[in-house]
């Protein structure tokens, strides 16, 4: 191995089960240094002349930790997500950056229907009542989605997917999407019997939606109180993308107020630094940490909540691994593949 071919590679927030997939898919030209910690300090960087900082969504990348690694020339996160990495700051260094953009958009999108079915059809409570042994069905009457109206806020991927499934089910698909909105033309739908409309006309005539935007400063408390109150009256929501979308004190009122008859929320505002995303870190899946037990939605009996769990599955976990090897593979190349650093 010539010095020009061997590439150090850093990654942090590495469980071991996660660090043994990863090694068994590492180029042999790499030398790869596993830190579990998510937080970087001085006795983890190891090889000084690490070129590459593999990180993960609670492994903040700000100037600090660039300072510890100065020879770094990409950080690479396992991630969609990269609001954890300071871009501004890579900038400055000419340090490149890029995510694993497309990773989970069938486990999401499905995620978002298994949350559906399940408060569709109770499914919570029948099972409950069923091991219990009571076979009563009075109180658990549900409803089809055929035929109903299910409108999806934010049309990525993840978007797209959920509109696929819905039509598969005989349902109206509307959508709207932020980025759209300023040139909004209701013709062009991107998916052929999905119709596009405005934030008003969407609240207005969905039976359920469905989100699937990123948490941004325009996003934040997309629904609010303002919004669940021009809502059709006993809608049900569905949220896998982020919990900062939602005004959680404002959804808890439209619960009351029968504005919103149900609700399935992959994701809480509260989930505090828990990461979005976990295939590692928190010493593997099945983090305990992160969920205030005291919230109201976790007890709620027309609320049904998942830890964070639509991007969990084994072909999602796989493929977040493969793309970031070819990533940082590419970049070594000299083709740099899902770039984010630049203006």
């Amino acid at each position: 191995m010539t010095a020009q071919n061997r590439l150090s590679v850093l990654f942090s927030d590495i469980a071991p089960a996660d660090q043994a997939a990863l090694q068994q898919r590492l180029p042999t030209h790499w030398h790869a240094h596993f830190v579990q910690n998510e937080r970087l300090v001085v006795s983890d960087v190891g090889d000084e002349d690490t070129e590459v900082l593999c990180v993960f969504v609670r492994t903040r990348v700000d100037e600090s930790v660039l300072r510890l690694l100065p020879r770094v020339r990409l950080v690479a996160t396992r991630s969609a997500g990269f609001d954890h990495i300071d871009l501004q700051a890579c900038r400055r260094r000419g340090i490149a950056v890029c995510n694993v953009p497309d990773y989970g958009s069938a486990s999401v999108a499905e995620h978002a229907f298994a949350l559906l079915l399940g408060v569709a059809r109770h499914l919570t409570q029948a099972h409950e009542r069923a091991r219990q042994g009571s076979f009563a069905y009075r109180g658990l009457t549900g409803f089809e989605l055929e035929g109903k109206t299910l409108g999806i806020v934010g049309l990525g991927r993840i978007g797209r997917h959920v509109a696929r499934i819905a039509l598969g089910f005989g349902m109206e698909v509307l959508a709207y999407d932020p980025a759209l909105a300023p040139s909004l033309d209701i013709t062009a739908a991107p998916i052929a019997g999905v119709r596009v409309v405005t934030w008003e006309q969407i609240l207005q005539s969905s039976d359920v939606l469905s989100l699937h935007v990123p948490a941004t400063q325009a996003t934040h408390h997309l629904l609010d109180g303002q919004a669940f109150a021009r809502m059709k009256p006993g809608m049900v929501l569905i949220n896998t993308a982020r919990g900062a979308l939602i005004d959680e004190a404002a959804l808890l009122h439209a619960l009351e107020a029968g504005t919103v008859a149900a609700a399935g929320l992959d994701v809480l505002e509260q989930e505090g630094d828990l990461s979005p995303e976990v295939p590692t870190g928190c010493g593997g899946l099945g983090c305990d940490t992160g969920w205030s037990a005291s919230s109201p939605l976790l007890t709620h009996p027309r609320v049904l909540v998942t830890p964070h769990v639509g991007f969990n599955t084994s072909e999602a976990i796989a493929r977040i691994l493969d793309e970031t090897i070819s990533n940082i593979a590419a970049w070594h190349a000299g083709r740099l593949r899902n770039r984010l650093d630049e203006p």
